[in-house]
């Protein structure tokens, strides 16, 4: 028997494993992208609540390259509010009221972010 061989009915390529012919499929490129943090809560959230949506990118192959730009978007919103927040709070050098106040900022970026991206 051949190691491989081609069904002209599929357009697949199948290897012999054992005394199997298993399909013979790469993912592309743009499904083996990082989806992240913020991809990862976007994903949990389609399945949950809208499911027909997460199904249907996920038939279609397009959900792993909209979950990395989803993550890519919140990532950006979320540094630009950070900066933003301290910036406008005046956020001071001194070490541990610096954490203090990064922390807060940290916290409401990270809600606003979920509300206006995440959980859309």
């Amino acid at each position: 028997m051949d190691k491989y061989i081609y069904d002209n009915s599929n357009g697949l390529w199948y290897e012999l494993q054992g005394d199997y012919y298993i399909p013979c499929l790469i993912l592309s490129e743009e499904e083996t992208q990082p989806i992240g943090l913020w991809g990862l809560r976007h994903k949990q959230y389609l399945k949950e609540n809208k499911h027909f949506v997460y199904t249907t990118m996920l038939i279609d192959g397009t959900l792993n390259h909209y979950l990395a730009n989803i993550n890519q978007q919140a990532e950006q919103m979320f540094h630009r509010l950070i900066e933003e927040m301290a910036k406008k709070q005046g956020v001071a050098e001194q070490p541990m009221e610096w954490i203090g106040l990064m922390n807060n900022i940290q916290v409401y970026a990270r809600e606003i972010v979920n509300n206006e991206i995440i959980f859309v």
